[in-house]
């Protein structure tokens, strides 16, 4: 078992296996924050976990780590792994057992009194610390277990009653599996597998966007926050300046990028009054503070603003909408470009100027993101404006750059 030394903060965990195995690909001396000692525990740790995917290579700077996965041979996220390291004291595990053979089945129904007194009695009557389970340990114990659905409490009058919750039957594993691979907050489904007896997975991914599930605890968290259409506070890291920053924000939506699997929380920023977006990756603390009052109209507005949003970004500084309109030629043989770009248009328009050639037109807030995309089409385009002169001068020189890289004449080719 990968899984045999716990941990108790994951938070740790996860910025050891971003900086060293995902974006930093640091070695060991360039990571300062922490001593040599935490930096070798963590290594070891994730290591006997991911012993399998665990690369390395050589470089200038030291021996680097990486993770390696071939998904022709992968079929479950390794990185779920991590999740299911959880520590546990000796009285936790101790009371679990007691508890769940007491409520051995969801017939039996006791308050909380009960229980106790049986715990008292039946279990450690023989033992020195016949009392080291008082009635407010065991009732906080019985809420987690509540609130995570494997026991059930029911009001009688004053008194609550407490039994086992039936047992859940999994009868889906291949929708569970590919669900614990594509979803949100995907390591529930992976969870779930675990309770499965002889089952084989046979889904592949072409794309697989292993890394995401390293921010699935924060991404719950947003997600009980917009239900909760509450507002919260942040703590976000700056890579560039490496400084964290608090931010109250009223959360809205979770944009996910089918190109990189990369998660984006859009909300809106309570100090400037604009809507943002922001990498979940960066956040490492996320905190439920007051009721959202106003959270339907905050709601209501982002939409509106959605339908100009190209990506992610939603505001330039001094700047209205910009627009970006280009001809695409295809052959009578190549219906697919034109379907490509139909597919692919997003928040813009697509008009048929003839059988051979349709236009392209949007609006945005930032056309910059539309860069990339564009380029991907640059031997059909015939002719392209954009409204932001910086960004047409931009594009034409990248252009030339490209003609100058492979020794062509741009004007001999117009």
């Amino acid at each position: 078992m990968p899984y045999n030394e716990l941990i108790k903060n994951f938070e740790n965990i996860r910025e050891y296996i971003r900086e060293f195995y995902v974006y930093g690909f640091k070695s060991r001396r360039e990571y300062d924050k922490k001593s040599s000692r935490s930096y070798d525990d963590a290594r070891r740790r994730i290591e006997s976990w991911l012993e399998d995917y665990i690369k390395f290579g050589h470089t200038d700077s030291g021996k680097n780590f990486f993770i390696s996965v071939d998904t022709r041979y992968t079929f479950h996220n390794p990185l779920y792994r991590v999740w299911k390291t959880k520590s546990f004291t000796d009285g936790d595990i101790t009371l679990y057992f007691i508890l769940f053979d007491i409520l051995y089945s969801n017939t039996v129904s006791l308050t909380i009194n009960e229980i106790v007194d049986k715990i008292d009695s039946e279990y450690l009557s023989e033992f020195n610390n016949a009392k080291m389970f008082d009635k407010s340990t065991v009732r906080k114990k019985l809420k987690e277990y509540t609130d995570a659905g494997i026991i059930t409490a029911e009001k009688n009058g004053k008194t609550v009653y407490y039994s086992r919750a039936e047992t859940l039957k999994i009868n889906c594993a291949d929708a569970l599996n590919f669900y614990s691979e594509v979803a949100p907050c995907g390591v529930v489904g992976s969870f779930l597998l675990d309770r499965t007896e002889n089952y084989e997975n046979l889904i592949s991914f072409k794309h697989h966007y292993i890394t995401q599930t390293l921010d699935s605890e924060i991404l719950f968290k947003v997600f009980i926050a917009i239900k909760n259409k509450s507002e919260i506070n942040i703590t976000l890291i700056n890579k560039r300046k490496n400084k964290l920053k608090q931010n109250g924000l009223v959360p809205l939506k979770v944009f996910m990028s089918a190109q990189s699997g990369r998660q984006y929380l859009m909300a809106y920023r309570i100090s400037v009054k604009r809507f943002v977006s922001l990498r979940l990756d960066r956040i490492i603390d996320i905190r439920e503070t007051n009721a959202a009052d106003n959270f339907d109209c905050i709601r209501e507005s982002f939409e509106k603003t959605r339908k100009n949003i190209w990506g992610v970004s939603t505001y330039i500084k001094d700047a209205e909408k910009q627009s970006v309109e280009f001809t695409v030629y295809f052959d009578n043989n190549e219906e697919y470009i034109l379907k490509r770009l139909q597919r692919e248009k997003r928040c813009g328009t697509v008009e048929i100027k003839s059988p051979n050639t349709a236009r392209f037109y949007a609006e945005v807030y930032d056309a910059n993101e539309l860069l990339p995309w564009i380029r991907t089409f640059i031997c059909r385009i015939t002719d392209i404006k954009f409204s932001n002169a910086s960004l047409q001068k931009q594009f034409m020189s990248d252009l030339d750059e490209m003609y100058k890289m492979y020794g062509i004449d741009r004007g001999a080719v117009q």
